[in-house]
């Protein structure tokens, strides 16, 4: 009775984990749903290596069974000794060379992949007027947020990767302060963030994600590097060429002025309570800020790269940014306020006022 219960409880644990494993599938975050053509070849990969691994089980298996049947105490009796092969030449030469030739079907596609998505030459290809014909990001991971600097197009943003789908975007990966790895799951990666080192990769993204779950895929930090590494999220918003030239001239303009009287009184507050002196509100200004730049803020939906993009968490985050992502060096609102919380009108207007900040309705 006791050992029916116990496969029944086997039964079930399995059953619930096929049921929470079943959201692994969503194309937004899945590497079973490749969105790109690294990602496709890392996938096929994947299969590979799968089927040479299902392979070998299912003949180590069969042998093992087989043994079992043939050899089974009540067919060859008590006292006898099946023959043994030890020594035998044949069998030796079998069991070298097929693992040899299963490996060999899996270095070479292996090391040819690895080489070839680590080709970044045309990072530096110019046109005849010298400018860069290939996009380039410098992704600077931080405790617990990222930045993406687009160089040759003099714009900053945070949390939010915006690329055109369609061609290659080039990547320099570095951390400011501990390892981190920057992952896409449908489009691929992953690859480490060092802070002695730039890592350089290339990605495609060949669907526009503005059908997608959020309208966004979705990014993570693969590294463990701190309390709130789970946390550590970003969002990728893919765009047509045409639409990524538009999001960029009107990234390059300047900030749209609050556009109601709460909103002035949240933008002189951001001022007058130093949080400006870490957060940048223009796309066009130099990387390397100690927070995140909120100039695309209102068109993120994610608060701190994971809460739900409304008021109430915002709000939430500013007050005690700690309870939400412990680790983080943003300071609570006591610290920034003389050691009293904003009040809710302080925070309403504050909450008007990054709401406002916009590129996309430019």
């Amino acid at each position: 009775m006791m050992k029916g219960l116990k496969k029944w409880r086997l039964f079930s644990m399995l059953a619930a984990l096929m049921f929470f494993l079943a959201a692994c599938g969503q194309e937004q975050i899945s590497t079973l749903t490749p969105r790109g053509p690294v990602a496709s070849e890392q996938f096929n990969l994947l299969l590979l290596s799968t089927a040479i691994m299902t392979l070998v089980i299912i003949v180590v298996v069969v042998i093992y069974v087989l043994a079992l049947i043939k050899f089974r105490r009540s067919k060859v009796g008590e006292d006898t000794i099946p023959e043994q092969v030890e020594g035998n030449v044949k069998l030796e030469i079998i069991w070298t060379i097929v693992p040899i030739i299963l490996l060999i079907i899996l270095a070479v596609p292996t090391v040819w992949l690895t080489y070839t998505q680590a080709e970044v030459s045309g990072m530096d290809e110019v046109d005849a007027e010298g400018n860069k014909t290939a996009l380039t990001v410098n992704v600077t991971a931080k405790l617990y947020w990222w930045e993406f600097e687009y160089p040759d197009l003099g714009i900053i943003t945070a949390q939010e990767l915006v690329v055109p789908t369609g061609e290659k975007v080039y990547f320099n990966l570095k951390a400011a302060d501990v390892k981190h790895s920057f992952w896409i799951p449908s489009i691929g990666g992953k690859l480490d963030t060092n802070v002695e080192n730039v890592n350089k990769f290339y990605l495609q993204f060949d669907k526009e994600s503005e059908g997608l779950k959020d309208g966004v895929f979705y990014g993570k930090c693969a590294e463990l590097c701190g309390p709130s590494h789970a946390l550590m999220d970003f969002k990728v918003k893919t765009l047509s060429r045409e639409d990524f030239d538009a999001w960029t001239a009107a990234a390059l303009e300047e900030p749209v002025a609050p556009s109601s009287d709460l909103a002035v009184q949240g933008e002189e507050l951001f001022v007058n309570a130093g949080c400006i002196g870490c957060h940048a509100t223009s796309a066009a200004g130099t990387a390397g800020g100690q927070g995140p730049n909120v100039a695309t803020f209102g068109d993120r939906n994610r608060v701190a790269g994971y809460l739900e993009h409304d008021a109430e968490n915002l709000q939430n985050w500013i007050q005690n940014p700690q309870e939400y992502k412990p680790g983080n060096l943003m300071p609570s609102a006591a610290d920034l306020n003389g050691g009293d919380d904003f009040t809710q009108d302080e925070l309403d207007a504050l909450t008007e006022y990054l709401m406002g900040l916009t590129i996309e309705n430019k």
